[in-house]
C-alpha cells in the first residue's frame, strides 16, 4: 500500500514537528532574585544618613541595566552620589550626605540570573536633618546600559511565522504530486 504523503511532504512535517517540540519544550524560568535585606533596613529612622545604599538579594544579578536611586521626602529629589556596584548577589549606590527629615524611597530595578527584571522599592526615614542639599532629577546619575532584556514576542512570533511557513511548503509540495 502506498502512502498518501509523498516523501518532500512527510520531511517538511518532520521538521514541522521538530519545530514545534523545541519552541513548546522550552526550559522553565528560573526563579527572580528575591530583595533578602538592605542597608538601610526597611522602615528603619535614622538620626545620621548612611554613606551608601545596600540592597542583598538571594542570588547574584545581573552588572546591566541595573538602577539605584535614593529618593528624598520630596519624591523627586536624587541623593545617590554615584552610579550603582554589582558585585553577586549585593548592589550598592554611594550618598551624598541627605538632606531634609523625612521619608526617603530606595528605588531598584535589576536583572534576575534568569534574565528577568525585577524592581522595587525600600523606604527609610531621616529623623534629623542633614547638611545636604537636594539634586534635580534631571542632574542625577543613570546608567546608560539600555532599556531591558530583549523580550519574548519576537521570539514567539518568529517561531509561529517559521512554523506557518514550513506548513505552506508542506502543502504546496502535496500539491505538486498530486
Amino acid at each position: 500500500m502506498t502512502s498518501r504523503w509523498s516523501f518532500p511532504v512527510r520531511i517538511a512535517a518532520a521538521l514541522a514537528a521538530a519545530g514545534c517540540a523545541v519552541l513548546l519544550d522550552a526550559p522553565a524560568a528560573a526563579a527572580h532574585s528575591v530583595l533578602v535585606s538592605s542597608s538601610p533596613a526597611a522602615d528603619a529612622s535614622l538620626a545620621t544618613a548612611p554613606a551608601e545604599a545596600v540592597l542583598e538579594f538571594n542570588e547574584p544579578v545581573e552588572n546591566r541595566f541595573t538602577e539605584l536611586a535614593v529618593l528624598g521626602p520630596d519624591g523627586t529629589s536624587h541623593w545617590e552620589a554615584g552610579p550603582a556596584s554589582v558585585v553577586d548577589a549585593r548592589v550598592s549606590a554611594p550618598l551624598r550626605p541627605l538632606g531634609p527629615a523625612g521619608a526617603y524611597t530606595i528605588r531598584y530595578r535589576v536583572t534576575s540570573a534568569d534574565g528577568h527584571p525585577v524592581s522595587g522599592t525600600v523606604a527609610f526615614r531621616l529623623t534629623v536633618a542633614g547638611p545636604g542639599a537636594a539634586v534635580p532629577a534631571a542632574a542625577a546619575v543613570t546608567r546608560p546600559d539600555g532599556d531591558g532584556p530583549v523580550p519574548l514576542w519576537p521570539w514567539l512570533t518568529g517561531g509561529a511565522v517559521l512554523l506557518g511557513t514550513g506548513f505552506a511548503v508542506a502543502r504546496r509540495l502535496s500539491r505538486a504530486d498530486a
